[in-house]
């Protein structure tokens, strides 16, 4: 696995998490997982040990050669690990735009550090010790599977966010020590630029994505952000598979972050985690209302835009909404200001910690996923493991984990609604409230909570990837 950063050492997006529980699950299936990911500051504040390999990894860069020092370390799922230091290039404290917005210097950092690795994989070749697969994750690693077409492994890129693509200056071609034959349409090229992530999918052996509906968006001209043409070019080799949520950390049976717990087939401790939600945030405790929280981040790709305008008619629902997370200045603004004119309504935490947010889904009656835009999603996964349905737009990865209840809460998994307007959403909030009103409802929230969202199946979907011929 070559990624920006692993959960919990860097969360440099969902990535990190999915990263973190796809190899763990392999590991539980017998494979053998390394995650390679640069050596940042942070990696030493986690406490973990390192091993230092004597023999350190060389990169030609023009006239120049740079050294890469390898440290060996392991999660506590067993899962190995692999830091590439690369004097002077990853001295932030966290990824720096790993699967963010890049600046120019990531161009050279990742581009290095994709270097680096490839001579890893070389020289696991030359020992006789050779990778069966390498699975780039995203724009950050995407290069590695361009430096790795021409060698006898089978390459794997996933694209978990599109929008982000390491689009550089052509110059960083002699920063990154690449060759300027490749500087074409069918390679680095883009409209007089470098961009890494084309480079990835069009050279990786197979390249993957979060949701079919996304997969479907990336060769659309309105969702491929520029690629559509290279991402219809690899159509043959795209594949869908669904993200899951890791058990281990999601799963009301057995949080330890819960006032109390419960599964789908006793829910009764849901209503204690409730309470203590409402009291731990000082809110007045009105067990029969129902609690609908929205978790950030606080920007328009997520609707939060959408969610502000909204907040109005939604409490005339009858609904209390609870508001965490942190993003655009001028969005946060509007909800901080929103909740305030609508004490014991609506409520923002700001930022909120894991654990925070773990009670929170367990208290809720339902989320709030007003997303524009969504590759997978974990909120709404992590909502229907807790018995909390996500009130979603449909789109993306929503649309593909969430299926609409009826009118009598006899079919579906969740509540969705079509166009990403406040209207949209406040319709589907008060079919949600309708629903919670009947008998029904039990049986809904139980159909939610039995849902199998685990990373098996994903893991074992992603092995058949890897052993293909």
């Amino acid at each position: 696995m070559a990624c920006s950063g692993v959960a919990p050492i860097v969360r440099s997006g969902g990535s990190a998490d999915a990263v973190a529980a796809l190899s763990k699950t392999l590991g539980r299936l017998e494979h053998q997982v390394t995650i390679a990911m640069p050596r940042y500051p942070s990696v030493d504040e986690a406490g973990l040990l390192l091993a230092r390999r004597l023999t350190a990894l060389e990169v030609q860069v023009g006239d120049q050669v740079m050294e890469a020092t390898l440290f060996d370390s392991r999660l506590g799922s067993g899962v190995e690990l692999l830091f590439i230091d690369m004097p002077g290039l990853f001295d932030q404290p966290v990824a720096p735009g790993g699967d963010g917005q890049p600046d120019a210097a990531d161009g050279r950092r990742f581009g290095l550090f994709c270097r680096a690795l490839a001579a890893f994989v070389d020289k696991r070749e030359r020992s006789g010790n050779p990778l069966d697969a390498v699975h780039a994750h995203d724009w950050s690693t995407a290069l590695l599977p361009f430096l790795l077409r021409d060698r006898d492994v089978r390459t794997v890129l996933t694209v978990h966010d599109g929008t982000h693509q390491g689009r550089f200056a052509k110059e960083a071609i002699d920063e990154i020590g690449l060759s300027w034959d490749d500087f074409h349409p069918d390679g680095l090229e883009f409209y007089e630029q470098i961009n890494l992530l084309k480079a990835g999918v069009l050279s990786a052996k197979v390249v993957t994505t979060v949701s079919p509906s996304y997969a479907e968006e990336l060769t659309q001209p309105e969702g491929g952000n520029g690629l559509d043409g290279v991402y219809r070019q690899r159509s043959d080799d795209l594949v869908a598979i669904v993200n899951g949520i890791d058990y281990a950390r999601w799963s009301p049976a057995t949080d330890p972050h819960l006032a109390a717990r419960y599964d789908a087939e006793d829910v009764a401790n849901k209503g204690r985690c409730k309470a203590a939600l409402l009291h731990e945030l000082d809110l007045p405790l009105e067990p029969d209302r129902p609690l609908l929280v929205a978790l950030g981040p606080l920007t328009e790709q997520q609707g939060t835009d959408i969610l502000a305008e909204a907040i109005w008619d939604i409490v005339r629902t009858d609904a209390r909404v609870v508001i965490g997370g942190e993003g655009d200045d001028k969005l946060t603004a509007s909800i901080d200001q929103a909740a305030a004119n609508l004490p014991g309504d609506a409520t923002y935490l700001g930022p909120v910690s894991e654990p925070l947010s773990h009670r929170l889904v367990a208290a809720a009656d339902a989320v709030l996923v007003p997303s524009r835009s969504e590759p997978c999603g974990q909120l709404q996964l992590q909502a229907q493991r807790y018995g909390a349905l996500p009130i979603a737009h449909a789109v993306g990865g929503l649309k593909d984990t969430v299926v609409d209840a009826d009118a009598h809460g006899e079919t579906g998994t969740g509540f969705l609604f079509d166009e990403p307007t406040a209207a949209g959403l406040t319709g589907a909030v008060s079919r949600a409230v309708a629903a919670m009103r009947v008998p029904s409802w039990a049986a809904l929230r139980r159909r939610a909570m039995r849902l199998d969202l685990s990373w098996e199946r994903p893991a074992r979907r992603y092995a058949r990837l890897y052993q293909a011929s």
